[in-house]
């Protein structure tokens, strides 16, 4: 397998797994009512456990690091508009 074909199958494999993770976060904001706000971020330090149980602290840190950087170039493009 090519890199090329990896780096398609993980990010289709990502992209499904974002689907799952916002499915599950809209009726968590639901069910939550006024505390959505506050269910959104305990969600991302959940999942930052989560994440660092199945993997490690250094592969987490590079995955938010890349999900900073693409806020980031979001908000800059945005600015731009």
């Amino acid at each position: 397998m090519s890199k090329d074909t990896t780096n398609q199958t993980a990010e289709a494999l990502f992209e499904k797994a974002l689907s799952i993770a916002e499915k599950h976060l809209d009726e968590a904001i639901k069910e939550g009512g006024p505390l959505g706000p506050y269910i959104a971020v305990a969600m991302i330090e959940a999942a930052v456990n989560a994440a660092v149980d199945e993997t490690s602290h250094e592969d987490v840190i590079d995955m938010l690091r890349d999900l900073a950087s693409q806020i980031e170039s979001d908000a800059d493009e945005a600015e731009e508009e």
